[in-house]
């Protein structure tokens, strides 16, 4: 029987307050690989749970262990196989880019080297991201583009077993954003490591994400992949097609199995569309649902202080 072996992140009752404001309320998930995105509307606990799963962050109640350790009491050690790519970060504007990924990585290599794995090599590392170019520039000079993958290369120059993004697209056009997602799969693929990231962009989650944890009021209110979210939230997909001089439209959980048999049925078809249900659909369905749930229990409390 093999060994069984503890999840990479395990979260069970967490709690949390800032006085009288609960902004997590008995948060539980565990998480094993893959990207995984924590969506949210603003308010919602998403950078709370993220820095206390970090170890920035000390919490009120409730067990935490990522990569084996409580980050709340974890070494330096544990913190070198962590990486974090914060939402804004502007220190550093006075070194070159090459000097301050190098600086880096000899700061990372005796923990990167007792893993086994030694830290990135600075040229691979820029090649990844794509400031080869740029290596000799200062980092003040930077555009904000670039400025957002040097924050990458600097969560990644130690080969971490976990990277933790903050908004990790910000700033980024779409050819740049493109890429940046290909990086986050090879370094899953190709290093083992987990993504744990956070975004306002849900086409981006549903693009790169493996797996979504949805926040809302401080809870876990939906857990899965994007498509099994949208199917399960926003409804079937929709077929849409012209034959006969009409336009017709379907609803069916399976639009491939539909589409062919159209496609091979005795009718022509003209102008066949499939509609799939969206991740951004569930997302304000389930969000709407939550803010409904609620609205009592806001109302009973507001009234409640004002007696």
């Amino acid at each position: 029987m093999p060994p069984v072996t503890d999840p990479a992140i395990h979260v069970d009752g967490l709690r949390m307050a800032y006085g009288r404001r609960t902004v997590l309320d008995d948060v539980s998930f565990d998480v094993d690989g893959g990207v995984v995105a924590l969506l949210g509307p603003n308010g919602a606990g998403k950078t709370t749970t993220v820095e206390i799963l970090e170890g920035f962050r000390h919490r009120d109640a409730g067990t935490v262990r990522v990569l084996g350790a409580d980050p709340q009491r974890a070494d330096e050690t544990w913190r070198a196989r962590v990486g974090v790519v914060l939402q804004s970060w502007r220190d550093h504007k006075r070194w070159r880019v090459r000097e301050l990924l190098d600086q880096l990585a000899a700061a990372y290599a005796p923990y990167a080297a007792a893993r086994g794995r030694g830290a990135h090599p600075t040229d691979r590392l820029l090649a990844r991201v794509g400031l080869t170019d740029a290596a000799a520039q200062r980092v003040g000079t930077l555009s904000g583009g670039q400025r957002r993958r040097l924050d990458v290369a600097v969560g990644l120059v130690g080969r971490p077993d976990l990277l933790v993004l903050d908004e990790p697209t910000a700033g980024l056009d779409p050819a740049a954003r493109r890429e940046f997602h290909e990086l986050l799969h090879e370094v899953v693929d190709d290093d083992g490591t987990l993504v744990l990231l956070t975004t306002h962009d849900l086409t981006e989650a549903e693009v790169v994400a493996d797996r979504i944890l949805l926040l809302a009021g401080g809870r876990i209110v939906a857990d899965g992949s994007p498509d099994a979210l949208a199917r399960a939230v926003a409804g079937p997909s929709e077929v849409r097609w012209s034959a006969g001089g009409a336009r017709h439209v379907h609803s069916t959980d399976d639009p491939v199995g539909f589409s062919r048999a159209l496609l091979t049925g005795p009718e022509p078809v003209d102008d066949l569309e499939v509609h799939h249900a969206r991740l951004e659909d569930a997302y304000l369905e389930i969000v709407r649902r939550h803010e409904a749930e609620d609205a009592p229990a806001a109302a009973a409390t507001a009234t409640g202080a004002v007696r």
